[in-house]
């Protein structure tokens, strides 16, 4: 039978190419052909998506190994992108610690902090990335920038601890910038201080600046270190002392880069810090007037 079936089959193809494009067998062809297409048609309808997700399979390794490689290649340009923020930001903050030390002649231990609070339960506490290896003491001021940021209470070989001056348990003795009225300072616990002058009959206003008026031997605080602006003036009632609110220079819920004094300055700065300080004062531009001569002709006046 298949001996058969494989000579029918040449006998047709011998037929079918001798005829030529008027062979016999294309009307059968025609028909088989309008009968199997719509067969073919949903069969491959049926196959192709199976072959596709054999395809997809097949790939998915090198898909998911693209894919991993451009978002590690994201994140990557990311963390570039932030440590570059990061370093421009702390650039900053150095340029500034080192103006202000420079101005009041402090030599400074520039230091990072690392952790908020500590286990001696301060209430407003950092840990900075210094301690004994790097010179550091006990009892040494720790500044930035802006201004006061604290003292040195505990000094481990690699870290130390900075009790803020806006702790409650903190207290530094000040100085008025024009008056030179004394006062100390004390924490609040946020971002204010109070400050109790000596003279109850001082002359004090909103605005003025105070600085450190400096410890025997310089420690724990050095003279002239900016601490803040008094915001508001508590009225006299003929006590021996007057106290005064002071917001602080410094913002001790983003501090990042500070400097500890290890070298205190060799005479008091006083202002000198302050002075630094403030801002150019902008230049007023010219004015020109226009007034009209008899003739009728305008006439600039400066």
């Amino acid at each position: 039978m298949l001996v058969l079936l494989i000579a029918i089959a040449f006998a047709l193809i011998t037929v079918d190419l001798r005829g030529g494009e008027q062979s016999p067998l294309d009307g059968a062809r025609s028909g088989a052909a309008s009968v199997l297409g719509p067969v073919e048609n949903g069969v491959a309808s049926a196959v192709d998506p199976v072959g596709n997700a054999i395809s997809a399979v097949r790939d998915s390794g090198g898909r998911h190994d693209r894919i991993s490689r451009l978002e590690q290649e994201n994140a990557a340009l990311k963390q570039k992108l932030g440590s570059e923020d990061r370093n421009r930001s702390r650039a900053h903050e150095l340029d500034k610690l080192l103006k202000t030390a420079g101005a009041g002649g402090y030599g400074v231990k520039g230091a990072q902090v690392v952790a908020i609070g500590a286990a001696q339960g301060f209430s407003w506490t950092v840990t900075i990335d210094a301690g004994r290896r790097d010179g550091l003491r006990r009892d040494m001021t720790v500044l930035n920038g802006d201004g006061l940021v604290g003292r040195l209470t505990t000094v481990g070989p690699s870290t130390s601890t900075v009790l803020l001056a806006n702790d409650p348990d903190f207290t530094v003795g000040t100085r008025l910038e024009r008056s030179s009225e004394l006062g100390f300072a004390t924490g609040r616990g946020g971002g204010a201080l109070n400050v109790q002058l000596l003279n109850g009959r001082a002359k004090v206003n909103k605005g003025d600046r105070l600085v450190t008026f400096g410890s025997r031997e310089d420690k724990p605080f050095v003279p002239g270190v900016p601490v803040g602006e008094v915001t508001k003036v508590n009225r006299h009632k003929g006590d021996l002392t007057r106290t005064v609110s002071v917001k602080p220079y410094v913002g001790f819920t983003k501090l990042d880069v500070v400097g500890v004094v290890v070298q205190p300055p060799r005479s008091d700065p006083r202002d000198d810090v302050l002075k630094s300080k403030k801002p150019a004062k902008p230049r007023p531009a010219p004015t020109v007037t226009v007034t009209s001569t008899p003739s009728g002709n305008p006439s600039p006046r400066s």
